[in-house]
């Protein structure tokens, strides 16, 4: 059994280049991965925090290698050259991209600057370093022309959606523009790339005890509509995802593209 369950959700020998890794639901995938059995390269905007640091202990005492590397994803104009170099020092094999913004506003007062943070960090980074992976990739790793059998599963992309791909909210404009368009992000980056070698799925979280969601789990009567329309009962936690994270980047998740995964206690179908 511990053989078959190897093969099928191993990560051994896989290398997972992952944003917004050091804290949250981040934190816990890079963690999940790690157990698995792969290494991390972390893209973080201060390596020497708290955090950072860590994290990087705690992969190391899993067994794993962490390298952690600095850029601010506010600076896209440099995602070419970053990742053409990371890609010289490392083979990845998997991009999770955990990085994310929140900012609350209602819509009539929601600032400029706010708005192109958001979307910048939430989407267009995602994007950004996906596109530069996959020219990489299509043209060394996966240049060789495979069947379709062999081709299955070869990279993964995972994104992190949010109830907000579907149901929209109030008061964070910016933040549920941005993760409904990493739905369709997820859905038109597949089309194009799962022949050729390229898993792109996109896990979308309820609502998850995080920083982010600090805010609205106050004790108030919102948090108790919330509350009371979860089938499971309670809030998630950063850990509750992380068998999403594995299944989709494993041998498990070959046949399994453009999907938009719920992890939400039920949240979607009440």
């Amino acid at each position: 059994m511990e053989a078959y369950l190897s093969t099928l959700f191993g990560l051994k020998g896989k290398t997972a280049l992952v944003t917004g890794g050091t804290r949250g639901i981040g934190r816990a995938l890079t963690v999940a991965l790690a157990s698995a059995g792969c290494d991390i390269v972390l893209l973080v905007r201060s390596p020497n925090s708290p955090e950072n640091q860590s994290i990087a202990s705690e992969i190391a005492s899993i067994g794993q290698k962490c390298r952690t590397y600095e850029w601010d994803l506010d600076v896209l104009s440099e995602a070419p050259l970053i990742i053409t170099q990371l890609c010289r020092a490392h083979e990845f094999d998997i991009f999770v991209h955990c990085a994310g913004l929140q900012h609350r506003a209602p819509a009539e007062d929601f600032p400029d600057a706010a708005w192109d943070n958001v979307i910048g960090v939430n989407l267009t980074a995602g994007f950004k370093i996906s596109r530069e992976l996959a020219k990489h990739w299509l043209n060394t790793s996966l240049k060789t022309p495979m069947t379709p059998e062999s081709v299955a599963g070869k990279k993964r992309i995972i994104f992190i959606a949010s109830m907000t791909t579907f149901t929209g909210s109030i008061e964070i404009p910016a933040y549920t523009a941005s993760k409904g368009a990493i739905g369709q992000l997820t859905k038109a980056l597949n089309n194009e790339w799962m022949a050729k070698g390229i898993n792109v799925n996109a896990i979308a979280p309820g609502y998850i005890e995080t920083e982010l969601t600090a805010a609205i789990k106050d004790g108030s009567e919102k948090e108790a509509k919330i509350l009371d329309r979860i089938p499971a009962g309670r809030w998630g936690l950063p850990a509750d995802l992380a068998g999403s994270v594995i299944h989709l980047c494993s041998r498990s998740g070959d046949y399994i593209g453009g999907e938009v995964h719920a992890v939400d206690g039920g949240y979607l179908g009440r």
